[in-house]
């Protein structure tokens, strides 16, 4: 069974190297929405393959962090990143560029890494899992990464300890140190249901 939850926000980018000369030469915004979809062949203990409720956490700091910032690709001219940290508390740097392409696989290695990380208090399923995420960058445009999509190293390798957010959007964090957290490998605990019904 598959679920869906949809996120949106603001934000800024130029794509580098891209066909449209608009794009790879302007600084633009989007409107972006994200859809995240998880997967399992057996339900929670609410009868529920992942509970709602928990994606707005971790999951929804992850993708929040990116509303009203500046992202840039960290191999970008030395002197755009410099005028991005500096007249933006927002940003943050990419080890790729930043097109629904990539938001799309970056998101889905960092939301896939918070699930792993992340003991179940719920009776959810072994098997709970990120199926995909599409990054909608228009009304009309998307891209949706798979997990070979995310891993694959021939469309730019993506690691934690690569994507760098600005203190400002870390402070705004539920625990402003997440990503700090999630790049050592710790666990993150799902709230335990306090009375259960037993049916």
């Amino acid at each position: 069974m598959l679920i869906r939850k949809l996120y949106k926000f603001e934000n800024a980018h130029i794509v580098r190297n891209c066909s449209s000369d608009r794009c790879r030469r302007s600084i633009h915004g989007h409107s972006y929405r994200v859809e995240v979809l998880l997967e399992a062949h057996a339900l929670d203990h609410g009868q529920m393959v992942y509970d709602f409720g928990l994606m707005k956490g971790t999951i929804k700091d992850a993708i929040d962090a990116f509303d009203h910032a500046i992202c840039y690709w960290d191999k970008d001219d030395a002197e755009y990143i410099r005028l991005c940290q500096q007249y933006s508390a927002r940003w943050i740097a990419l080890p790729v560029s930043p097109s629904a392409e990539q938001f799309a696989r970056l998101f889905f290695v960092v939301i896939d890494a918070l699930l792993s990380q992340t003991d179940m208090q719920n009776g959810e399923s072994n098997d709970v899992r990120l199926h995909s995420v599409i990054a909608h960058e228009t009304d009309t445009g998307y891209a949706q990464a798979f997990r070979d999509d995310a891993y694959n190293p021939r469309m730019g390798p993506i690691a934690l300890a690569d994507i760098v957010f600005s203190e400002q959007v870390k402070a705004e964090w539920a625990d402003p140190a997440m990503m700090d957290k999630l790049i050592a490998g710790q666990r993150f605990i799902n709230p335990a249901v306090e009375r259960q019904i037993d049916a």
